[in-house]
């Protein structure tokens, strides 16, 4: 729709010139070309400012288009940068949670297997009439087997208490 107000400027120009050739009419003489080019150059010239006036309004309108197109760009850059952070980090915790789980299940698949040796020894002891050595090593593991299940009570317990604190928290 810019372009409307540039042929209204054209048109403008066009039709004073058309006045004031026909005001001046058939008197025009080499001298009186003088007093028809004053006013129309008075017109061009004004016409010549509006015209600047339209341009400059119209690359403010643009530069303002672009500049809210760019900080749109930027928020949603922004936006999908912390999702994507989000993310890696999720997923990050995940992995980290899923090694030291199937960590902490070979340690307790060893461990139960030398507690079972222990008590195994302890056993074959005790069959062979060894009862004081085959009641200390049953006696042993049986502790030993007794105190790392109740650690590991103690840690779920302990793990429950902190994702109650951490709901808690986010509510």
């Amino acid at each position: 729709m810019q372009w409307l107000n540039f042929l209204l400027g054209i048109v403008v120009v066009e039709i004073a010139t058309i006045i004031f050739v026909l005001l001046y009419g058939d008197s025009l003489a080499q001298n009186d070309t003088l007093r028809l080019a004053m006013p129309l150059l008075f017109v061009a010239l004004l016409v010549a400012f509006w015209f600047r006036w339209l341009c400059a309004y119209s690359s403010k309108e643009a530069q303002e288009k672009i500049k809210e197109k760019f900080l749109k760009e930027r928020e949603n850059l922004k936006v999908n940068a912390q999702k994507s952070q989000t993310k890696i980090i999720k997923q990050a915790q995940q992995d980290i949670a899923r090694e030291a789980k199937i960590t902490h299940a070979k340690a307790n698949f060893k461990l139960g297997m030398a507690f079972a040796g222990v008590i195994a020894v302890g056993g074959l002891f005790f069959v062979a009439q060894m009862f004081t050595v085959g009641l200390m090593m049953l006696s042993s593991g049986g502790g030993a087997i007794g105190g790392y299940w109740l650690r590991n009570r103690q840690i779920a317990h302990k793990n429950t208490k902190t994702l109650e604190a951490q709901i808690v928290k986010v509510d």
